[in-house]
C-alpha cells in the first residue's frame, strides 16, 4: 500500500481535507491556536505598558514609575496572558 504524506489533499465538496499517515493527528487545532495568538498579545500588551517612566535627569526621582499602569495594570495583563497560554496548550480539541 502507497504511504500517505501530509502533502496529500482530497477534496470532499468545498471543503479540503489533509491526509495523515495512520495515528497521527496535529497536536493543537485552529482554536488553541487562535487562543495562543490572544495570550501573545495579552503579554505584549503587558510589556508595552510597563516600558517607560524613568526621569531624563538621574538625579531626579520621577514618581510616574509608581503609576496605576506601571504597578497594576500591565502586571494583571501579563498574568492573564500567561494563564490563557497554559489554557491554550492544555485544551483538548472537541472531537
Amino acid at each position: 500500500m502507497a504511504k500517505i504524506t501530509n502533502t496529500q489533499e482530497k477534496q470532499s465538496g468545498k471543503q479540503k481535507e489533509q491526509i495523515l499517515p495512520e495515528g497521527k493527528t496535529f497536536a493543537f487545532k485552529r482554536e488553541n491556536y487562535k487562543l495562543m495568538f490572544i495570550g501573545l498579545g495579552l503579554l505584549v500588551i503587558g510589556f508595552l505598558l510597563m516600558i517607560g517612566g524613568g526621569s531624563e535627569d538621574p538625579d531626579v526621582f520621577s514618581e510616574g514609575i509608581f503609576s496605576f499602569r506601571r504597578m497594576t495594570l500591565a502586571p494583571i495583563l501579563i498574568l492573564a496572558g500567561y494563564v490563557v497560554e497554559i489554557f491554550a496548550i492544555m485544551k483538548r480539541p472537541k472531537e
